[in-house]
């Protein structure tokens, strides 16, 4: 019912504004609806916590608590993921408590992942607001999850300012999450490449795991699934973590992540974190050659030579191949993180290491069959065959979906 009433709200209140010559909703992300209806949901006197971060703002570039505060909305304090509120920090580095103006800003990267359900208990509703990339291990909707769940056990409402995934035309990859293998990077059973949004992916947690839990979604405006967050005019691409500073990276991501959890740099301390990949012992020229053989569609491989000012080789030369993405919407990241798996695999059989990191392999791709499989010597075909097969029995429907065509 309430969704219903969003929905029925964002239509005749908010969209015939900004009808243009095309009869089409400019964009609008879920805090802009929520700006246009004077955040009169968040009205009579309810106290509100924010989980959020620098990268979640408005069409305009405004913070989404500045668009709160502007309307005398009770915040009574924020909440920051991995990364901490000004994402300055590194991947899995623990985020201590800190202060914006007067409002406390809460860790949920630090001594627990999961919101206090003490502290939840204080407020009347909790607001969801992050900018995720689409790809699973990507920790933002593990918070999602976690937040769902202590709100239903604080019994309070939860809200979800709805945000693109600015890669969904590159559709679902991958395998579906093995629950043996849960962790922070992989919470909850939806594939590798999800396809949804924040908002639709609360709609599908509420379905699965939640379904007491008081979940609220303000949905976008003039958004569609069909493009790339670069394609829709009004999105603004904050860097949502330090490695991730365009859209471009985004679609990059997926294909290049699984190789954190072996000896191959996925090319962090670079200026091209994601787009390339290599270590000290790989050939560039070997490697390019190894991965031209696959004929991937959407790519091609540069050979190159990088030295990381950071994380793994930190001052050391490595050779390696760097992505050059020439077609978006043919380019298939799990079939291309697959196929340059199997690659370092066949070159470097006594050197790719997969099993010291095995455990943590596993719950990056969300499967232990994938690591065994690459072991083992099975082709890329058959990788991928065994990936669709575990997607065959996944439902992502959404009420959100008639809206996000």
């Amino acid at each position: 019912m309430v969704l219903v009433m969003l929905c029925m709200v964002l239509f005749s209140l908010v969209v015939p504004r900004m009808m243009g010559a095309a009869e089409q909703p400019r964009f609008m992300y879920g805090i802009d609806v929520l700006d246009e209806l004077r955040c009169s949901p968040l009205q009579r006197k309810q106290r509100v916590g924010l989980i959020t971060n620098r990268a979640a703002v408005s069409r305009s570039g405004e913070a989404d608590y500045r668009v709160l505060l502007r309307h005398g909305v009770d915040l009574r304090w924020l909440m920051a993921p991995e990364h901490g509120f000004e994402i300055d920090v590194a991947a899995g580095e623990l985020v201590g408590e800190s202060r914006l103006g007067e409002l406390m800003v809460h860790s949920l990267y630090g001594a627990s992942r999961r919101p206090d359900v003490e502290l939840l208990r204080g407020v009347d509703v909790l607001l969801f607001d992050l900018q995720d990339i689409g790809t699973r291990a990507y920790t933002y909707i593990s918070t999602l999850y976690l937040a769902m769940d202590a709100a239903r056990e604080a019994g309070i409402r939860i809200m979800v300012l709805d945000r693109p995934n600015p890669v969904a035309p590159l559709g679902r990859g991958g395998f579906v999450l093995d629950p043996a293998v849960r962790s922070f990077v992989g919470q909850f059973e939806v594939p590798f490449l999800h396809g949804m949004t924040v908002g639709q992916l609360a709609f599908w947690l509420q379905r699965e795991k939640f379904p007491e839990v008081l979940l609220e979604v303000v949905p976008m405006a003039g958004y569609s699934a069909g493009l790339f967050g670069d394609e829709i005019d009004g999105f603004r691409f904050v860097p949502p973590s330090p490695n991730i500073s365009d859209v471009l990276t985004a679609v990059a991501y997926p294909a290049t992540v699984l190789l954190e959890a072996t000896n191959i740099s996925e090319g962090r301390g670079t200026d091209a974190s994601f787009l390339q990949f290599g270590a000290p012992f790989v050939d560039r020229d070997d490697l390019v050659a190894a991965l031209e053989r696959f004929s991937l569609p959407g790519v091609e491989f540069q050979p190159v030579k990088f030295r990381p000012t950071a994380s793994k080789y930190e001052g050391r030369t490595c050779e390696g191949a760097r992505l050059l993405i020439t077609d978006w919407s043919s380019f298939r990241p799990f079939r291309t993180s697959v196929a340059l798996l199997i690659a370092l695999r066949d070159l470097y059989p006594d050197k790719l290491d997969l099993e010291t990191n095995g455990s943590f392999f596993d719950k990056l791709s969300g499967t232990p069959l994938l690591r065994k499989m690459l072991l083992a010597g099975t082709s890329l075909d058959d990788i991928l065959a065994a990936a669709a097969r575990s997607r065959s029995t996944f439902d992502p429907t959404s009420p959100l979906d008639r809206l996000y065509r």
